[in-house]
């Protein structure tokens, strides 16, 4: 016999409101597999923004499904151009823009730029026009007030709740009201999250906020990744290709080891790791908000308060994401874990109101904490923990409440946990009426079904006929039983009736009940979450402050600039085994433009990230890496310090560059900070080097108005060429360093100066580079520096030249060869008082010259392969000439009479055998030797090459006849002579 109960469980028990916050015990129920399913199940936010413009004023809002919130600006003034709207789509990265159809002509172009963005990261938003009347203010009042709000409680009247709106959204700025109307409409044409619920079921609101853009710091995405403040990394795990993204090394996310902690982001609950990156991307110039948000982390960093921050710190770890629960209520998906969830995270919300009351109150988070989580967090965890069995709504998987709730469900589990001994006893009764052939039976209970007689299949009853059995109705047939009704199952029907069912149904009205008594305090959860991740992120903070050795920045109001004593790069110091502080001085009028050169890898690029990382993390409220630090006002960071290349961009290196550093020029005031490294090295040196003066003198130009700008460069030419005018404004830095022998030793300290040299010899050593280029390397550099012409390799080019020219072959499938005349006629040492001596070096110095033209084409050929086939040509063509005065020479030394066993006569006709041998196809494959008929080395000693002859002057030498261009046989000579030829 089977029966369907409960067990009855116990109530968790949390801290009451009086108790001590010192002794506050962790939250009883231990977490389910629902709860730790419960971030993996969470789909990915859609953020939906409305947006109008009119008359130069600006209404923003937008709907975020993370947490089912409505997010409203008020009237902004905002230029033609719409760099508010801009900042705000950068910032939030909307999945849609919804705007009127009837729009101004400015708002028309930037949302047509906007849509034509086909290489936006990650994705272009869509852009979705609705009617002009969707956007109409009375309509969109009406909208706002008709509206179904969770957080609004059933019992206020129209008036109340008109009231109660107003205290919330801003009425009177007209814009904002109509964005706000024609966002609801587009909710609720679009039904956003709830696609597949029935109609009558609306999109969730659970809340309205407000949000500001003003005294905003302006920073952007280059400038986050050049500073690693944020890094996003491919993740490693093949199950997160959903998001496909982790965060890397950077100031907001984890150290280079395997500690669970981030360096910044030590947050415990997920919506302090929300705010903390909404603080990164929105550092502010409030003074009363940064200087708040300091308090905390200073109070946290005395010693007798360690204990009280990690007792906050474990409460805040069973914060959870409430939103997602209240949004499940809202459209009755409640999950059994979130009972759960939201038990533990009020009563540990309640912890933290105790232990902020015990804490100064002249603190204002801790004010607000200890005055705004009211009682209703007590009323909450008191209805979940006398109303919900943990423990059996675990095992059954589904809401049961707890006994002593209800008396009537409280009967129906005391009828249905006895059923078993009290069906036995109806069994047996039916028993006795049953036939005798009928060994037992039994009665059994089906949820939905009701009480059935349960009977053995007999062995001869085999048709469908034979279950028939008078007084009872057959029901089915299953596992070998056969099931009826009997008088007694049906008069047990009318009296218990569907037990479990009944159990069920009551338990999900209890359940719809407590969801309605959460529902109606929806906003002191909401405030408990806004007010629980801020004391997170300040925790965190204070961590990583006391960890790391981090001091309080002071603001100055009337400090234009920054001013740093022994600052750290809070990346590097962590992963250097040493790392030297550095000091920055940028306030007053003086030294604005601050020009730092020094060797290759002495720190200029970790300084100039050392001086915006610094700054930047004052302006978020944040302790910094330095002994002191006062920031003055600043207003933007801008940089050019890394191109972030993307093949999507379709832009070059350089264009990127530009891109960057226009922005700076286009963009920054008095009160900006620019941080330059190594612009225009991306094209032609000079072309870089005047880029950068102009950049720069740009700046000076304006006097008391030049922004902060820190200028990093290997430019030496900069200073030398003094392409910057004298004054005040400029102050030139260096690096400190210190030659040892051939050694280059890096003090990395920042000092007054002009580095000598970039030592780019000593960074190529460090990388590896082999000995003889950077041996090379130095000679150009010291050609160039000299103003000499560039001398190359000679022996490295004739060995090069001869293994190309021994096993290379021209067009015409001939090797080129290079005959050397002047390596042979040279060491003759002819005298001067010779006859006809004068002609012979005139037809020497013509040889040298064509020689010279032929090595010339040589290294043309060497460095343009891609125009080999003209360097042939003109290659086959000086041969040619060379074949033609080497005809030249012989006659003329013939015919001038000269003996016949004269040195230069002798040489001449050996050269000349040679070269019929060569354009005989007796070719060697090696080098000729000095003892040759050819010689192949000149009179320095160095290998010279052999000549290409072309197919006509072999056929012309096979014939014996050799005739210059343009050259008639003389009178009185045979056939195939010529007579003598001046040269």
């Amino acid at each position: 016999m089977a029966s369907v109960g409960a067990t009855p469980g116990r109530t968790p028990q949390g801290p009451g409101p009086g108790e001590a916050s010192t002794n506050f015990p962790c939250p009883a129920p231990v977490p389910g597999p629902g709860e730790a399913e419960e971030e993996e199940e969470e789909e990915p936010a859609e953020i939906h923004l409305c947006v109008l413009w009119n008359s130069g004023y600006l209404g923003i809002a937008y709907y975020d499904t993370s947490d089912s919130t409505i997010h409203f600006m008020p009237d902004a003034p905002d230029h033609e151009s719409l760099k508010l709207l801009q900042r705000v789509l950068d910032e939030i990265d909307p999945q849609s823009v919804v705007t009127s159809a009837k729009q101004d002509e400015n708002m028309t172009r930037f949302l047509g730029k906007l849509a034509s963005q086909e290489h936006r990261e990650p994705k272009r938003p869509e852009i979705i026009f609705l009617p002009s009347v969707d956007f109409g203010l009375e309509i969109s009042k009406q909208r706002l007030l008709s509206g179904n709000y969770s957080f609004i409680p059933d019992s206020m009247t129209a008036t109340e709740k008109i009231l109660f709106l107003s205290s919330i959204i801003p009425f009177d700025c007209l814009l904002t009201v109509r964005a706000l109307g024609g966002l609801l409409k587009f909710l609720a044409r679009r039904r956003i999250g709830v696609e597949l619920e029935d109609c009558n079921v609306s999109v969730p609101i659970l809340g309205f906020k407000k949000f500001v853009l003003t005294h905003l710091v302006s920073i952007d995405q280059d400038t986050y990744s050049v500073l690693q403040i944020f890094k996003s990394e491919s993740h490693p795990s093949v199950y997160k290709v959903a998001s496909g993204l982790k965060e890397g090394l950077s100031l907001f996310g984890s150290l280079p080891t395997p500690l669970p902690t981030g360096i910044l982001n030590r947050c415990r609950c997920k919506w302090g790791e929300k705010l903390l990156r909404l603080w990164f991307t929105r550092p502010t110039q409030d003074l009363g908000e940064l200087n708040s948000r300091l308090d905390v982390i200073q109070f946290f960093l005395l010693p007798q308060n360690l204990d009280m921050a990690q007792m906050l710190h474990r409460l805040l770890g069973h914060i959870k994401n409430v939103p997602l629960i209240l949004k499940r209520m809202k459209l009755s998906h409640t999950k059994v874990s979130d009972w759960q969830v939201l038990y533990k995270t009020v009563y540990s919300a309640l912890g933290l109101r105790d232990a902020c009351r015990s804490l100064p109150q002249s603190i204002q988070l801790f004010r607000d904490i200890a005055q705004e989580f009211s009682d209703d967090l007590h009323h909450i965890a008191s209805l979940i923990g006398k109303v919900v069995d943990f423990e059996g709504s675990l095992a059954e998987n589904r809401f049961i409440v707890l006994p002593n709730i209800d008396p009537e469900i409280d009967e129906k589990k005391r009828r249905l946990m006895g059923l078993p001994s009290f069906l036995t006893e109806v069994a047996q009764k039916e028993l006795e009426n049953l036939d005798s052939r009928i060994p037992s039976c039994s009665v059994i209970y089906i949820p939905l079904i009701g009480f059935l007689l349960s009977i053995p299949r007999l062995p001869s009853m085999v048709e469908t006929s034979d279950f028939e059995i008078e007084g009872l109705d057959f029901m089915f047939l299953s596992e070998e039983k056969l099931h009826y009704r009997s008088a007694r199952t049906k008069e047990l029907d009318a009296l218990l009736g569907d037990l479990h069912c009944d159990i069920r149904d009551q338990e999900t009205l209890l359940m719809h009940q407590l969801q309605c008594q959460v529902l109606a305090r929806a906003a002191v959860l909401t405030r408990v979450l806004d007010l629980a991740s801020r004391l997170d992120v300040l925790l965190a903070l204070a961590s990583a402050a006391r960890d790391y050795g981090y001091s309080r920045p002071r603001y100055s109001p009337r400090l234009l600039g920054v001013r740093i004593q022994n600052g750290r790069h809070p990346l590097m110091e962590l992963c250097a085994r040493t790392f030297v502080p550095n000091s920055a001085e940028c306030g007053g009028d003086k030294g604005r433009v601050k020009v730092i050169t020094g060797p290759n890898s002495s720190g200029k690029s970790i300084y100039l990230k050392q001086v915006g990382l610094i700054t930047f993390m004052a302006l978020v409220g944040s302790f910094v890496p330095a002994e002191e630090a006062e920031i003055g006002a600043v207003d933007a960071i801008f940089t050019r310090i890394h191109s972030c290349e993307s093949i999507s961009l379709g832009l070059s290196t350089f264009m990127i560059d530009l891109n960057q550093v226009a922005k700076a020029v286009n963009n920054a005031t008095e009160q900006s900070l620019v941080l330059i490294d190594e612009f225009g090295k991306g094209t032609n040196t000079v072309d870089g080097l005047a880029l950068l003066a102009a950049v720069i003198r740009h700046w000076l130009a304006l006097g008391p108005t030049c922004p902060h700008v820190f200028v990093a460069t290997n430019f030496l030419s900069l200073v030398q060429l003094q392409l910057l005018p004298q004054g005040p404004l400029v102050q030139y830095l260096t690096m400190e360093t210190c030659e040892d022998g051939n050694d280059l030793v890096f003090f990395y300290q920042v000092c007054e100066g002009v580095a000598s040299a970039s030592h780019a010899s000593h960074t190529a050593a460090q990388a590896g580079l082999p000995d003889k280029l950077i041996a090379r390397g130095k000679e150009v550099s010291d050609f160039i520096r000299s103003g000499k012409p560039i001398q190359p390799v000679k022996e490295l080019l004739k060995e090069k030249q001869m293994e190309k020219t021994m096993g290379s072959r021209g067009r015409s499938g001939l090797p080129l060869v290079q005959a050397p005349y002047t390596v042979l006629l040279l060491p003759l040492e002819t005298s001067h008082q010779d006859p006809g001596a004068r002609s012979f070096f005139l037809w020497l110095q013509r040889m040298q010259a064509l020689e010279r033209e032929q090595d010339a084409l040589w290294q043309g050929l060497e460095l343009l392969e891609h125009s080999q086939a003209w360097y042939e040509g003109r290659l086959r063509e000086a041969q040619q000439q060379q074949l033609r005065l080497g005809a030249l020479g012989e006659n003329f030394l013939t015919d001038s009479h000269s003996e016949p066993g004269s040195p230069q006569l002798a040489q001449i006709q050996k050269v000349n055998i040679c070269l019929q041998n060569l354009i005989q196809g007796k070719f060697s494959p090696h080098p000729l030797n000095k003892d040759s008929s050819c010689a192949t080395q000149d009179w320095k000693g160095r290998p010279r090459k052999q000549n290409l002859w072309q197919q006509q002057e072999l056929t012309r030498q096979q014939k014996g006849v050799i005739r210059p261009k343009g050259e008639m046989a003389q009178p009185g000579y045979p056939e195939g002579r010529v007579g003598p030829t001046r040269v």
